[in-house]
């Protein structure tokens, strides 16, 4: 055996070895995504533990509809923090599945969701970009819970906002769509 082919399997070696750098990153991401689960949840406690604060028969009118306001923000605030979770549990899973190695549990389980299990880059990108995509559709819901409308313009770009977000939202499912529509009318010919 040459020299070269000795330093050459040794390179190589050491190359695919440095893929495990990654695991890194799967543990950063796994400890963040257990930070803001954590977090959502003690903002979810302490919500409802505020929430009998609606039943005082001092909280009337604008007051009243003012914590109903405050108390539905705080909900969009928790379904915010529960999905940037799930974006980094998700990037956590998809960056050891894919520079790591599979994770049997998740391939052998009939019940194990189809979410987590990831067999391309582009596989985890577009699981990605679904939950941020719904992270920005709430992160638009919040601010147009507190948005004034103060004339006509306003209602019409709250308008266009939403018909840009029933676009993406329509974009996002429609590449999807296809291969199922494919495989129907390959039945319906039969």
């Amino acid at each position: 055996m040459s020299n070269q082919n000795v330093v050459e399997r040794v390179f190589e070696s050491m190359l695919w070895r440095s893929r495990l750098i990654v695991i890194s990153a799967v543990i950063v991401s796994m400890l963040a995504s257990m930070g803001m689960f954590f977090l959502a949840t003690v903002d979810a406690y302490f919500m409802l533990a505020h929430l009998g604060n609606y039943l005082s028969p001092d909280l009337m009118g604008d007051a009243r509809a003012g914590f109903r306001a405050q108390t539905v923000t705080h909900v969009v605030e928790i379904i915010d923090g529960y999905l940037l979770a799930t974006v980094l549990l998700i990037f956590s899973l998809g960056l050891y599945e894919l520079f790591i190695s599979k994770i049997d549990q998740a391939e052998g389980e009939e019940r194990a969701s189809k979410v987590l299990v990831i067999h391309s880059l582009d596989d985890l990108k577009t699981r990605l970009s679904k939950v941020v995509l719904m992270i920005l559709v709430v992160k638009f819901f919040e601010h147009a819970i507190s948005m004034k409308f103060n004339s006509s313009l306003d209602l019409l770009y709250l308008a266009i906002g939403i018909a840009f977000i029933g676009l993406a939202l329509y974009l996002s499912h429609a590449a999807d769509v296809p291969h199922s529509r494919a495989g129907e009318k390959a039945g319906d010919k039969s």
